[in-house]
């Protein structure tokens, strides 16, 4: 496989359309080509039953990228090929960080057998919008639990947290300048609630572009033949360690500056509409 193309792409605000939905346009023509042996996949900041939630049946072979690179994912079944986790020292210390920050996170875990979204108290506005969003859509991760402790002893793979603007920038400073080069943190504003911050925190090996190597080395590609899309702060690693990194219209300035190619938006099945170009050229 290592003269083949392989694609990889970000979820929301680069595949997804408006309000995180995958277009009809965007679906079709992606099953055509999954069905054509073309070599795609995603990577997200969402868990694993997110993606399926928004990709539904999309006959996907490689695994997903989920949680930011916390876990390599079979996409058809959800068993996990690769884990993350935070060395538990770190993720006792980190929750310490949180709470005098007068915050409350939510926990992602993974019990032995099943992932788990452990929350104990909704403490302000952002944290009900996401529990609430989480339970509309009937995810069932989300569990709850009388008191944190109990998850941040088991095996945490990342933190959730989302408040006030300058608690949660206050937060992200601190871990910053205390935890340099353990973590992989992403502070920023919600896209689809906002004046809503959050701050997801990772183990130093939960990265996109750390997973994506992983894919690669894994599936016998090369990382020369690696073309990725993205949009986000969380995917500009990704985009400089590919053999082409290609952004969207609706990126933020800094993720467009290191982007190779800049296409289309979100709102136009930009991505889709990019490989299907490329294969067409390349068979003439």
């Amino acid at each position: 496989m290592e003269n083949e193309k392989i694609y990889v792409s970000d979820l929301d605000g680069t595949l997804l359309g408006a309000g995180g939905v995958l277009s009809d346009y965007s679906r079709g023509k992606l099953i055509e080509l999954l069905e054509a042996g073309v070599h795609f996949t995603v990577a997200s900041a969402r868990a694993w039953d997110e993606i399926r939630l928004v990709l539904g049946d999309l006959p996907l072979r490689l695994p997903v990228i989920a949680v930011n690179g916390a876990y390599l994912t079979e996409y058809a079944t959800g068993e996990h090929r690769v884990i993350n986790n935070m060395p538990s020292e770190l993720s006792a210390a980190v929750y310490q960080r949180i709470l005098e920050h007068d915050l409350l996170p939510f926990v992602v875990g993974h019990d032995g057998t099943t992932d788990r979204l452990y929350w104990e108290r909704l403490i302000n506005a952002e944290m009900q919008w996401y529990h609430d969003i989480l339970t509309l859509e009937k995810i069932k991760r989300l569990t709850h639990i009388d008191r944190l402790e109990g998850a941040v002893a088991g095996k945490v793979i990342a933190y959730a947290v989302m408040g006030p603007k300058e608690n949660v920038h206050a937060l992200s400073h601190c871990l910053a300048d205390e935890y340099d080069g353990l973590l992989e943190n992403f502070l920023f504003e919600n896209p689809y609630s906002p004046g809503h911050w959050w701050l997801t925190i990772h183990d130093q090996r939960a990265c996109k572009s750390k997973g994506i190597r992983t894919l690669v080395e894994m599936t016998g590609h090369t990382i020369e033949n690696l073309t990725v899309f993205g949009d986000h702060i969380n995917d500009i690693k990704m985009l400089q360690m590919a053999g082409k990194g290609v952004t969207m219209e609706n990126a933020e300035p800094e993720v467009k500056a290191v982007a190779d190619e800049v296409i289309g938006s979100n709102e136009d099945d930009a991505v889709v509409k990019y490989i299907e170009s490329e294969i067409l050229n390349s068979k003439h």
